[in-house]
């Protein structure tokens, strides 16, 4: 039975639970944000249950046009904070408190193995890398969840995705799953877990993974889970949850396809607009001149993600006419970039640092592009008009290949600056 079938039958008080059988089963963590809470606010006391499943187990984050970017902005936030203090939330994140939350909540603590967390946001699933069976889920749900504790899904399919050997320099998690998601294709995964397993997983940490299982839904997935490995357990441990090992235990006829993936055998990857499937090795990706490079968001906000694009950016500066945004992705990572000097880096490259948010990521603020600008991000999505105009362009890559793109001006391998 595959990992995320294990966790949906324990839910249900089952011993099993079939691909495509519907289930109604309770929920460990409800999620909104600033964008997706008002509605699901909305339907909530349209309901009129009278109050909360448990004020603990939903959570609500001010973090994707926050700092307020105008004042229908600020209305959402108001009525976000008026519900918080309303039904005593114990988990809510407003001003100096924010981070991007698929970057925040597992610092938090809040993500916990086995469990099923649920979140008005698409890449709820990043969740999966600590392994948990989490997904994205309309506003209503969330509100019918914030007010039951239930959630009613179909099991879903699995899909096996084997990594072997050892990642090269300037190769991430990013680049696994920019590769994959070329290979599937945007629906190749449609409603599907993908689930991870092989040696290579010795090979890449927990925030890799946490990248990894954030870009699950680009190939149409449902969720995306990895084992819950050593790695995983020290990573829980710091961040006060108690963990214990549960590695994947493949059944050959239990699942609906297998991918293996040579990490020895991946370069970096770009994804050209207008879909992350366009993946391409960075040296096949055209040199057009950028306008702007973007390194941050829920997919590459964290701060190892900082400390690489700190390493090529040391002693160098952003190429004339480039404007580089940063964008820490959590309190945490801001005041660890601080305190380790990546700020120091960063600036003498001139780059803007920005507060945590989602910002340029959707095209919300810090970072729209005008008509005719081209930006390479190490975001979750380049369609059309993502990140502003809908002539605008949009690459994607990991945060070693923006940060050396900034300096040359246009699309780089990180392996031409040394």
């Amino acid at each position: 039975m595959s990992q995320s079938r294990r966790i949906l039958a324990e839910h249900a008080g089952r011993d099993n639970v079939e691909p495509g059988e519907f289930i109604e089963i309770p929920v460990d963590l409800v999620l909104a944000n600033d964008v997706t809470a008002p509605l699901a606010i909305k339907e909530f006391e349209r309901l009129g249950s009278g109050g909360l499943f448990d004020p603990e187990k939903v959570v609500m984050v001010l973090d994707h046009f926050t700092p307020n970017r105008d004042i229908a902005s600020a209305e959402q936030c108001a009525l976000i904070r008026r519900f918080a203090g309303e039904y005593g939330l114990k988990h809510f994140y407003d001003g100096g408190e924010v981070g991007i939350e698929h970057v925040l909540l597992p610092e938090e603590g809040l993500i916990r193995p086995g469990s099923v967390v649920i979140g008005a946001d698409s890449h709820t699933c990043t969740y999966g890398a600590l392994g948990a069976f989490a997904t994205g889920v309309g506003s209503t749900d969330v509100a019918a969840a914030m007010s039951s504790g239930m959630i009613w899904l179909k099991v879903p399919e699995a899909i096996l995705v084997e990594v072997t050997g050892s990642l090269g320099r300037y190769v991430g998690g990013k680049d696994i799953i920019l590769y994959l998601i070329g290979q599937l294709g945007v629906d190749g995964a449609t409603y599907r877990s993908l689930e991870f397993t092989g040696d290579g997983l010795e090979d890449l940490g927990v925030e890799g993974r946490l990248t990894v299982a954030n870009m699950v839904i680009e190939a149409g997935a449902k969720n995306g889970i990895f084992p819950v490995d050593d790695k995983t357990v020290r990573y829980l441990a710091e961040v006060g949850v108690e963990a214990r090992e549960a590695e994947v235990e493949p059944d050959e006829t239990g699942y609906a396809g297998r991918i293996e993936i040579d990490l020895g055998e991946l370069p970096p990857q770009v994804a050209l607009p207008p879909l992350p499937s366009n993946s391409v090795p960075v040296g096949e990706a055209p040199r057009e001149k950028l306008d702007q490079v973007v390194i941050g968001s829920c997919t590459n906000g964290r701060i190892e993600d900082l400390r690489l694009a700190a390493e090529v950016l040391a002693g160098r500066k952003a190429a004339p006419g480039v404007r580089l945004v940063i964008i820490p992705g959590s309190p945490r990572v801001y005041r660890e970039s601080m305190t380790e000097g990546l700020f120091d880096v960063f600036l003498d490259a001139g780059a803007i640092i920005s507060p945590p948010t989602c910002g340029p990521c959707l095209g919300g603020h810090m970072g729209v592009l005008a008509a005719g600008e081209k930006a390479l991000s190490t975001t979750n999505r380049n369609f059309v008009g993502r990140m502003g105009h809908r002539e605008s362009e949009v690459y994607l890559c990991n945060p070693a290949v923006a940060a050396a793109s900034a300096v040359t001006g246009r699309i780089t391998d990180p392996g031409e600056l040394t």
